[in-house]
């Protein structure tokens, strides 16, 4: 009898579970609408700038026009803006 016939073949791990919920992408379509449209401005220093759209701007015609159903969803979302050099640093998104 060979060696090899001795030891049990390897067995994939089983695979790792993940959460029961997780949330899909953010669509950049929403990142957009907050640059666009963002109407609270909070400077952050060193040039940066978090950008976020408030309630009532939520509600605004065009703004609804443009998100459609992502619209609950942009409530959650900050950008973080680099004012010197005109880009986004980070995008936030609240559970």
């Amino acid at each position: 009898m060979s060696a090899y016939r001795r030891f049990r073949p390897r067995q994939a791990p089983a695979p790792i579970e993940t959460a029961a919920f997780e949330r899909p992408a953010l669509p950049g379509s929403v990142v957009d609408a907050v640059l666009r449209y963002h109407d609270e401005v909070q400077d952050q220093g060193g040039g940066a700038t978090l950008l976020r759209l408030s309630e009532k701007r939520l509600r605004n015609k065009e703004v609804k026009k443009a998100l459609g159903k992502l619209t609950a969803r942009a409530a959650n979302v900050a950008v973080l803006w680099n004012e010197d050099e005109s880009q986004i640093i980070r995008v936030l998104e609240a559970a």
